[in-house]
């Protein structure tokens, strides 16, 4: 069976133990890539103003200013509504991908639950074009759902599936996109790059959560990286160039510094005091 989760929320972001009764101790991969600014204002404004053209509501609203600034500030969270939905829809598929190697390894599973979840959100073509690419891919799985941990750097995660395939060892992260305009699957954001370098650098996994022990990490030599972007129309893998590994590497090695520098920040005195002017001072003094 899969290990329990060793991550925690705080205030630092979210954080792994080394044990289920351990204090955390390192940031997860995704928050260390969190570091990283992302400007969304342009498709959170897109968002909110796509809801409001699109609400029914809105041809009784013309005319009446305090209905339409009504209307309007309903829509204004419509980017935080996607954003939440699209989380949920992540997390149904990313559990029916697990239930499908917990399945293929031998091991207890909750497959026609996972499928029926999907099911009932009217989301089962994604389970149906993930069958359709573990079939045609030959997928062999080695482990699925594993937390790493790296001493050195200092960070933990846990990747989605361990692998064989065409003959290789592959390192496979899941991503639920949704369909562009032409009816194909969304692409990935070269951010999974980094957290699949994160992963192959990785120098512990975990053996027993309860108990916190860790063996070596033992596909951190010759792996294939894949992110794979799981659609409702397609499932499309894409293998991490090895020629970009040592950059984005760095980047996050970077980024992870950022993290920490950050924190001492937050913990520092107030950075700014307020200055009387120079007649107060004289005066005081």
């Amino acid at each position: 069976m899969t290990q329990p989760q060793l991550a925690h929320q705080t205030n630092a972001g979210r954080m792994y133990s080394r044990s289920l009764l351990g204090l955390p101790e390192v940031p997860s991969i995704t928050t260390v890539i969190g570091q990283q600014h992302l400007d969304l204002t342009g498709w959170a404004s897109h968002m909110a103003t796509s809801a409001l053209i699109t609400d029914t509501r809105l041809p009784g609203a013309v005319g009446s200013p305090a209905k339409l600034k009504t209307l309007a500030r309903q829509c204004n969270d419509a980017a935080e509504r996607f954003r939440d939905d699209s989380a949920a829809r992540g997390d149904r598929v990313h559990d029916y991908a697990e239930q499908v190697a917990l399945r293929a390894l031998g091991m207890p599973h909750n497959l026609a639950e996972a499928r029926e979840a999907l099911a009932q959100h009217r989301e089962v073509n994604f389970a149906d074009r993930f069958d359709e690419w573990w079939e045609t891919y030959q997928v062999k799985p080695l482990a699925a759902e594993i937390t790493v941990w790296n001493h050195t750097v200092g960070y933990a995660g846990t990747l989605d599936l361990v692998a064989e395939i065409g003959g290789r060892v592959c390192l496979i992260d899941y991503k639920t996109r949704g369909t562009d305009r032409f009816g194909r699957v969304k692409g990935l954001s070269d951010n999974v790059v980094m957290q699949l370098a994160a992963g192959f650098k990785a120098e512990e996994s975990l053996v027993d959560a309860e108990a916190g022990t860790w063996e070596p990490w033992a596909y951190g030599e010759d792996a294939m990286l894949i992110g794979v972007a799981v659609g409702e129309t397609e499932v499309v893998a894409y293998q991490a160039n090895p020629q970009t590994l040592p950059q984005y590497w760095q980047k996050f090695w970077a980024l992870r510094q950022v993290w920490q520098y950050q924190q001492a920040v937050e913990a520092a005195p107030t950075p700014l005091q307020p200055l009387a002017p120079p007649i107060a001072m004289a005066q005081h003094s």
